[in-house]
């Protein structure tokens, strides 16, 4: 067996914010809305996350990522203890800063191994792709980090309109890869959310990795309450997946 594209996440697996989340929404918010408990805005940006990705999925809504963004901040800032009138009256401010900020590097960074692996897999003749569930802004990002020309396609659910573990998305980049006559078994997905990223592609057909790095690095990696990795691959950073793909050659 050889396989002959890896298809990565972004969040948590290849780029990770530059500060915590809700460190970014806090500086935003402090000129509006006063200085918020930490631990309270990291617990509401959650809740509202979680909330509005069950109601729209993939970006869906008559408002687009924005509108969509527009209430996971609004919930957020509210959860936290904000005045609700003020959180309405400066949210035309806070949005699109907001939206800007984590458009760019300014909120994010690579992990120190992102480039040099999608740099080594190349040089081995894998392509690399990217699947996630973002918005259009993470093509910004990716050009802003400088790894975009590292990737033959990139699959982001707000365009496609579908999001992991939908088996749609999995093939969409398959079929998106310049490899001819490229079937699940020539793949291996990587990313670190047991049920989007493993359980979505080994559904699929493809081969999975699970990433779980250690320390701080992984402190904002999908990790539910309970989660059963009996018989799951799981890799501690992308060098593993070098490794991975190292002994699947045949």
């Amino acid at each position: 067996m050889t396989i002959r594209l890896v298809t990565f996440d972004a969040l948590h697996t290849l780029v990770t914010p530059r500060l915590p989340i809700y460190i970014q929404y806090s500086q935003t918010f402090a000129p509006y809305l006063g200085v918020l408990d930490p631990r309270l805005l990291k617990q509401s940006f959650k809740v509202a996350l979680t909330q509005v990705q069950k109601e729209n999925p993939a970006y869906q809504g008559d408002s687009g990522a924005e509108g969509w963004w527009r209430e996971v901040i609004k919930r957020t800032a509210i959860g936290a203890g904000a005045d609700p009138q003020a959180v309405d009256s400066s949210l035309p401010q806070i949005v699109p800063s907001l939206m800007e900020r984590f458009s760019s590097r300014q909120g994010y960074k690579l992990f120190h191994d992102s480039l040099p692996v999608l740099r080594q897999l190349h040089e081995m003749n894998v392509h690399t792709a990217l699947i996630s569930n973002t918005d259009t802004r993470m093509l910004s990002v990716l050009k802003d980090l400088e790894i975009a020309p590292y990737l033959d396609s990139i699959i982001l659910s707000e365009v496609v309109g579908t999001e992991k573990p939908d088996a749609k998305i999995f093939r969409l980049a398959l079929a998106s890869s310049v490899q001819s006559e490229l079937v699940p078994q020539d793949a291996v997905h990587v990313g670190d959310e047991l049920k989007s990223d493993y359980q979505g592609a080994r559904a699929t057909g493809m081969h999975a990795l699970l990433l779980r790095r250690a320390g701080p690095e992984g402190d904002g990696e999908r990790k539910e309450e309970g989660e059963n990795l009996q018989g799951v691959h799981v890799v501690n950073d992308l060098w593993g997946v070098v490794k991975w793909v190292e002994q699947q050659t045949t």
